[in-house]
């Protein structure tokens, strides 16, 4: 799986270090062709992006709850603000 440091990691040890691809291969463990078309162009390669999975967490199901406490909130002077622990 292409992850954002590996690809930036090669694209720098070629472009910066001026390393060969043979060089590139042996570092970090990848084929000469995987780097060769990483290194080439973009346009071949699908840029890779986090994917951060959906989940339910323990304030899911007191989120609209949550969301208009805090806008009830922010409409009261300083001093008579709850803090995020109260709510």
């Amino acid at each position: 799986m292409i992850t954002m440091e590996m690809l930036g990691k090669v694209k720098r040890l070629y472009s910066r270090d001026k390393k060969s691809l043979h060089e590139i291969a042996k570092t970090t463990g990848l084929s000469r062709n995987t780097i060769r078309k990483w290194v080439r162009g973009t346009d071949e390669v699908d840029k890779p992006s986090y994917r951060r999975k959906e989940t339910a967490n323990k304030l899911t199901a007191f989120h609209q709850a949550l969301e208009l406490a805090l806008k009830a909130v922010s409409h009261r002077t300083k001093q008579n603000r709850r803090t995020a622990k109260a709510l």
